[in-house]
């Protein structure tokens, strides 16, 4: 296939997956908007009025503004690509692309494509209600869209390998309840992990999302409870173990093929 057709092709898929997400926003942007609200509320307003500054000049719900857009993020960003690519394997017209000169790279480039634009989407939404309980100051701009589009990147790989590897629709929603939403709380979204005690404190440092909600917090709020290096070497390396591992399953077609 030369490049036109690889360009076809991407396109083709990433379409589909974004008409998708327009077709039924009620469920794939609109759950998102309400759950925010609903922390923000509660955990903001009502809890946070009583925590008080968790650092000078930054209050409580100002902290967690940069935590809840990272977890509508990463649960959208999973949720998408492994809900959507499922869903090809179970109307088996997967079968149709892995029969079709198109290269692995250009089928998982176009399902993520879709993927992290969700994932963008409900980033905006969140930060858009965010303001009307809180202003917020973008202190790292750079750090701030490259935090978001590589926490994107990894959690929709992490969703198409839960995809592959599903055999029933209940697959799918094992990882991000029993992995993700654990991983998620005790990411320090609604706490500063130096407020923990041993070996709370470092258990938590084997926690990937910590680093993805600190270096994200750092570009809005410009603190960090983890060095900004760290944070990007724990993204750029799931991303690339994550990537590798996605094209060989697809290349062999492990799970793919009846």
């Amino acid at each position: 296939m030369n490049a036109q057709g690889r360009l076809v092709a991407f396109n083709t898929i990433a379409r589909r997956e974004v008409m998708r997400i327009l077709r039924i926003w009620t469920q794939t942007l609109l759950p998102s908007a309400i759950t925010m609200t609903l922390y923000f509320v509660i955990f903001g307003r009502m809890v946070g009025s009583r925590i008080g500054d968790i650092e000078p000049g930054i209050g409580y719900i100002d902290y967690i503004v940069p935590g809840l857009i990272m977890m509508a993020v990463i649960t959208n960003s999973y949720g998408n690509i492994s809900s959507s690519f499922f869903g090809a394997k179970f109307q088996r017209f997967i079968e149709e692309m892995l029969a079709s000169p198109t290269p692995p790279w250009v089928i998982l480039s176009g399902y993520v494509a879709g993927a992290v634009l969700r994932g963008l989407i409900v980033a905006i939404i969140v930060l858009a209600i965010s303001l009307f309980f809180t202003r917020i100051h973008l202190y790292h701009p750079f750090v701030t869209l490259t935090t978001i589009l590589l926490t994107a990147i990894v959690f929709s790989l992490a969703g198409f390998v839960n995809a592959i590897f599903a055999k029933k629709f209940d697959d799918i929603a094992l990882v991000p309840t029993f992995v993700l939403t654990p991983l998620t709380y005790l990411g320090g979204v609604f706490y500063s992990v130096n407020a923990l005690g041993s070996p709370w404190k470092e258990i938590s440092y084997a926690n990937p999302i910590l680093y993805m909600v600190n270096a994200f917090r750092y570009g809005l709020l410009g603190t960090s409870d983890m060095p900004l290096g760290w944070a990007y070497a724990v993204m750029l390396g799931f991303a690339i173990v994550l990537t590798a591992l996605a094209l060989y399953l697809i290349d062999r077609g492990i799970g793919l093929r009846s």
